[in-house]
């Protein structure tokens, strides 16, 4: 299988070209200060994007430059993108000619494999818990989107009516038995299995207890924003994942070390699933729960623990 990667320089990207290298793909790493041929600018024209993507199997975007034009420049073909952000993943799935897979990673990506098995029911109330780990350096594009959540409401609150980002909080028992304060954050599964009928609320809890309480006064003070691109790495890079259903108290949960790479191997898995390397892919807009069950995701966290 040939891949085409956007961001291959990233702290994501380097994991996805490490895994499919070693699983015996041929990954072509291009960005803007490529001068062997594979130069793109994913601000500027994406034509170079097009014309490198006719010769490849699949197209993923580990960049962090969110253009739903990105659809029409692979020209029908294979598309999996990381992106955590509501709106353009919206955008993305109403531009979508080919197959394309919409937020590959953790979150969203294990998030909804794990929430999409509990929202069976129409009407189920789901609530999704997410920890990331202070002690793990991520890109400038990472920080961004945390920081673009300060001040701003979610995309199409499952409410009806406006949520503001980090101002909302519950407490929830975390996998290693830590009761923890956890943030109303716009993570998008809630658009992305809304197909489903449930409602889905997602919160962030920071590995380290003074950080989330940082994060909660920048969200009441939304001035203090670039205070978040200084924050120290403190804590260690541990994550988790929790479903809970609030009903029937059912959950599913998952935990690691390392989000970057945890993201970097589900998006690899996710790009070999597309491009039907061994697994019949669907056509159109997807997510991960539509390429990994369940059971194959609680497997594959395991091990890589």
């Amino acid at each position: 299988m040939r891949v085409l990667l956007l961001g291959g320089r990233g702290a994501v990207g380097s994991v996805v070209r490490r895994e499919l290298e070693r699983d015996g793909h041929s990954v072509t790493a291009a960005s803007r200060s490529d001068t062997e041929g594979r130069r793109v600018d994913l601000h500027g024209d994406l034509r170079p994007v097009s014309r490198l993507a006719a010769d490849h199997d699949v197209v993923v975007n580990a960049s962090g430059v969110e253009r739903a034009e990105l659809a029409d420049a692979v020209a029908g073909g294979p598309l999996v993108d990381i992106s955590a952000t509501g709106s353009y993943l919206d955008e993305l799935r109403a531009t979508a000619s080919g197959p394309i897979v919409l937020g590959a990673g953790l979150v969203p990506g294990l998030s909804t494999v794990l929430a999409g098995a509990l929202a069976t029911r129409a009407g189920a109330e789901l609530d999704i818990f997410v920890m990331l780990g202070t002690g793990e350096k991520h890109g400038p594009a990472a920080v961004d989107w945390t920081a673009g959540l300060v001040g701003t409401d979610l995309h199409r609150a499952p409410e009806g009516s406006p949520v503001r980002n980090l101002t909302e909080s519950r407490r929830a028992v975390g996998p290693d038995g830590r009761s923890r304060r956890y943030l109303r954050a716009d993570f998008p599964d809630h658009v992305l299995l809304e197909s489903s009928g449930s409602i889905i609320r997602t919160y962030l809890t920071l590995g380290s207890a003074p950080m989330t309480a940082a994060l909660a006064l920048v969200g009441r003070m939304p001035m203090l924003r670039g205070a978040l691109a200084a924050a120290p790495h403190i804590g260690s890079d541990a994550w988790h994942i929790i479903a809970q259903d609030r009903r029937s108290g059912e959950r599913l949960q998952a935990s690691g070390r390392g989000q970057s790479l945890a993201t970097g191997r589900l998006t690899a898995l996710a790009a070999m699933r597309v491009a039907g390397a061994g697994h019949g892919a669907g056509h159109g807009a997807m997510t991960m729960a539509d390429l990994v069950t369940v059971d194959e995701a609680l497997d594959l966290t395991r091990r890589w623990t």
